[in-house]
This record gives structure tokens, sequence and C-alpha cells, in this order.
């Protein structure tokens, strides 16, 4: 297995908890398209449960023969986004991305720079804020027969010092992964178990400790569960008693419906419950 980058060392549990949940937005709508040319479009749009819109249209086109990609963004916040994506171009196992965004109602600006660097058994990132501070943040994880080290930490250049640093360690294979992280400057400890139980379940678990804000510790637990071959179900619930559900099926080819709610158990009484829908058409 590849080494995962530092902010994916849990991503299994992560995306269990996390994705395909749709009870976030009230209603979500995503259309994608890819020309014989390569550029592929994407427009998105979501509805808040406090009636708040939002949406993006975006254009990436990719040069697979040079490692080149280039995509840009237009969103209804009024700014503008550039990417440009140098993969195995500099050097083997190097990825550099140089961003910049735009926002002509203030003229504010942006620019970053980051780098990927991937070996067997080595992950490195390094992300670059030009025009604030200017930052920096890099974090390394290496690996060897599924154990994972990880660390990252966050450099101030104008103040000349440390901002931030994380720690994590974990296990990773083909059928499940563990960690534990210290992030927040090791004042936040989280502890991440994902299993594939076969190839229709799948469960996990996160619990979470801030040590500054007390000895409360955050518990939530997932499944997941494969109906057949188009359609899948998820459920979750943390120590709060906020339980959520959703459904995602393929209709038909391109066309993706989810279908997602919320619950409070403990005030079942009460307008506190949430119910999302998303359609994803592609092409």
């Amino acid at each position: 297995m590849s080494i995962p980058a530092f902010s994916d060392i849990a991503k299994s549990s992560n995306d269990l908890l996390s994705k395909d949940f749709y009870h976030l937005s009230a209603a979500a709508i995503e259309l994608k398209n890819t020309t014989p040319n390569n550029v592929a479009f994407k427009v998105t749009g979501k509805s808040t449960h406090d009636s708040a819109t939002s949406g993006l249209l975006e254009g990436k086109y990719t040069d697979k023969s040079s490692g080149t990609t280039i995509t840009q963004s237009w969103n209804t916040a009024n700014v503008l986004d550039t990417k440009l994506e140098l993969n195995d171009t500099i050097a083997k196992g190097l990825k550099a991305e140089f961003l910049g965004n735009f926002l002509p109602a203030t003229k504010a600006y942006g620019a970053k720079a980051n780098f990927h660097f991937k070996q067997p058994n080595f992950h490195a990132r390094a992300f670059f804020d030009i025009i604030k501070g200017p930052t920096a943040n890099v974090d390394v994880v290496i690996g060897q027969d599924g154990f994972l080290l990880g660390g990252s930490m966050g450099y101030d250049v104008a103040k000349a010092a440390l901002t931030s640093h994380s720690l994590a360690v974990g296990y990773s294979v083909p059928a499940y992964t563990a960690s534990i992280t210290a992030t927040n400057n090791l004042s936040v400890f989280s502890a991440a178990y994902y299993h594939k139980v076969n190839a229709q379940v799948e469960a996990g678990a996160k619990s979470t400790w801030d040590s500054k804000a007390g000895s409360q510790v955050g518990l939530e637990v997932a499944a997941k569960y494969r109906l057949d071959p188009v359609s899948f179900a998820k459920v979750k619930i943390n120590d709060r008693g906020v339980a959520a559900v959703a459904y995602n099926v393929l209709l038909r080819p391109g066309v993706t419906l989810g279908l997602g709610a919320s619950f409070d158990t403990q005030k079942l009484d009460q307008a506190t419950h949430k119910v999302g829908t998303s359609f994803t058409f592609e092409a």
C-alpha cells in the first residue's frame, strides 16, 4: 500500500463518518462533463437549511503526457481561483501546485505554492502561503509493513516562530486501519478505527478529546451497507445522541440520487431534525 499524506492517516474512518451524508444541505446538485480534448467541467449548487445558496463553476484541463493540469473556478462569493499542477514533471514522485485567487469586488488576491513528494515508504508535503506571512506548513509520514508515523508543523516566516505542531501513528492494511493523532499543538487527541468487514459491510469509529476543553470525550460510530451493485445505505450516531442515515443509488448511468436525514434522539419532540437531497449528473 502507498504511504498516505499526514491528513489522510485516518482517511478511511473519516470518510465513513463524513462522506455521503446528505442532511447537511437541504438540496445539492452537481453536474459533470468531460469533453473529448480532456477538459472537465463541473457545476455545483447547494441550498442550506437556512435558505442560503452557493454555487461553483469549474473547468479543468489535463495533459497526461506532460503531467500538467490547469483548473479554474468561479463561485457565487465572486472568488476566482486558478491552480496549476505539475505531476512528475520536475522530478519523479514530486507534484507541484501553484494556486492563485482574486476577488474582483475588493481587489484582494492570494498566492500559494504546494509540494507533494512520494516514495515507496515516504510521503512529504509542504504548503507555502506567499502573501500572508509568508507562512509554511510541512508534514511527513514514513511507513513500513503497514505501520505509519507522521508529524506536521507550521512556521511563520515573518515572526520566525513555530505556529503549530502535530503527531500521528497508525496501522493500515487492506481490511482495516487504526490511528491515533494529536493535533492543535498536541492538545486535541483522536483515535480512529475502520474495518472493511466484507464486500458489503464497512464499520468505523472515532473518539476525540480536547485536553483544553475538559474531560468530555466525543465519540462517533458509523456503518455502511452495500445493498446491491448500484446502491448503499449508511448510518451513524454520536455521543450526543444525534443520528444520521443516508441512502445513495445510481438511478441510471450518470445519474446518482442521495437522500439523507439526521435526528436528535434526545429531542425527538423538537424541530431539530434535518433532511437533505442530492443529485449528481455525469456525462
